[in-house]
């Protein structure tokens, strides 16, 4: 029982904190794509459809919130992991905690009030900030893959690079998904005051079906980067 205390250090709560955001993340998306089946079904009653929706909404909270906190997730996994514990010192990752949560903030004030014109402002807000990460991260991304020892780092991090650059792409496949989404809430309205019509399906039916490939986009690049993460292909040290 002493080992088993003794081995719960701040590495090993990090990769535990690192894979229940993987499995929340990948397992509410998983349930967003289920009640979206429903939504889609014109022989159920609005009322019914309207159920589904606010399901769909719910849940795709978890993995709204598991990928913020993927970012600071994974720089405290890298300090107090042997491959970044001499590059991060203890203020990067309160930076990234700090940042998160910020993020995080601007996330739920969306989803609880973002009709309101503050919530407007944290919905322009929270796109800026997922621009600017996704830029960055794929930045990061192309010289930790390019450079012969990118950062000072002799272990060959290809893979955290590539790790990079797939979670840049997860936030840009949500930003997409939320574009192609655009027309659902006004179809949904008209459904919730008119009933169902040939053009308040097609246009319901092509919203969501127009996000799908982004979605599955997200989770292929969820995947990779828990097989990256997992793997570390390539890597010649781990101590």
């Amino acid at each position: 029982m002493i080992d088993a205390v003794h081995g719960l250090d701040l590495h090993s709560m990090a990769v535990l904190l690192h894979l229940l955001l993987f499995v929340y993340w990948l397992g509410g998306d998983l349930g967003v794509f289920y009640a979206s089946r429903f939504i889609l079904r014109p022989d159920l009653s609005p009322e019914a459809r309207a159920v589904g929706a606010r399901v769909m909404s719910v849940v795709d909270m978890a993995p709204r919130v598991c990928l913020v906190l993927f970012l600071p997730s994974g720089v405290t996994l890298m300090a107090a992991g042997p491959f970044g514990r001499d590059l991060l010192p203890g203020w990067t990752v309160a930076l990234a905690w700090a940042g998160g949560l910020a993020w995080l903030a601007l996330v739920l004030y969306d989803h609880v009030r973002g009709a309101t014109p503050l919530g407007r402002v944290a919905r322009l807000l929270d796109l800026a900030v997922r621009g600017g990460l996704a830029a960055g991260l794929l930045g990061v991304a192309a010289y930790t893959i390019a450079a012969p020892e990118p950062f000072g780092v002799t272990t060959n991090p290809r893979w955290l690079g590539a790790k990079a650059g797939a979670y840049a792409l997860c936030i840009l496949g949500g930003v997409m998904i939320r574009w192609r989404l655009r027309p659902f809430g006004p179809a949904f309205a008209r459904l919730m005051a008119a009933g169902s019509s040939p053009e308040v399906e097609r246009d319901i039916r092509a919203s969501v079906r127009g996000c799908l490939p982004y979605v599955y986009a997200v989770w292929a690049m969820v995947l990779l980067a828990a097989f990256l993460g997992v793997v570390k292909p390539g890597t010649t040290a781990y101590g």
